[in-house]
């Protein structure tokens, strides 16, 4: 089992996000007990591009430091809306070490966690994503809320991911 942390970064991580708090405290812990129990855990950040303010060497960029990576945790940088596009080396890296099962947590919901969910589900790997570990912000189409039971409950489950309980995630990290 491999958690992947995707862009939890400072210009996007704030109170404008659908249940900001939870969101966080679920992310913190699955993160900790990832650690703990010596699964393997990813980062990712999503890299606009120069001038963006949401590139490399930009505040914005920068990993939430409450999620900071530790150590030699690997960090991944994407121009791409999956973390798994051959571009970012993520997807090669996995097969590499012959992993199956992939715990995706982070933002956002309707961007780069649906992109990279239905990439890791066209590439085989067991895609399990627990309960208020993604979000989003309002959009033009429909507030944050809606989108996020639109695509926890209605969209990823039985067709690209395993919706799971914190109860079930907290498991499967510590049996792995």
């Amino acid at each position: 089992m491999t958690l992947l942390v995707i862009d939890i970064q400072k210009g996007i991580t704030d109170n404008r996000l659908y249940r900001f708090e939870k969101f966080l405290a679920n992310v913190k812990e699955l993160i900790a007990l990832a650690r703990s129990n010596g699964q393997e855990v990813i980062f990712v950040q999503h890299d606009d591009g120069p001038g963006s303010g949401f590139s490399i060497g930009d505040e914005d960029y920068e990993i939430f430091e409450e999620v900071a990576p530790e150590g030699r945790e690997k960090i991944f940088t994407k121009t791409v809306n999956s973390a798994l596009h051959p571009s970012t080396g993520l997807l090669k890296y996995l097969r590499d070490k012959d992993e199956k099962a992939l715990m995706i947590i982070g933002l956002q919901t309707n961007f780069c966690i649906d992109a990279t969910i239905r990439t890791a589900f066209d590439n085989g790997f067991e895609v399990l994503v627990p309960e208020h570990t993604n979000s989003t912000f309002d959009n033009v189409y429909m507030n944050n809320d809606a989108c996020y039971h639109y695509y926890n409950e209605f969209m990823w489950p039985g067709r690209f991911a395993k919706c799971i309980s914190m109860d079930e995630a907290r498991e499967r990290l510590t049996v792995e």
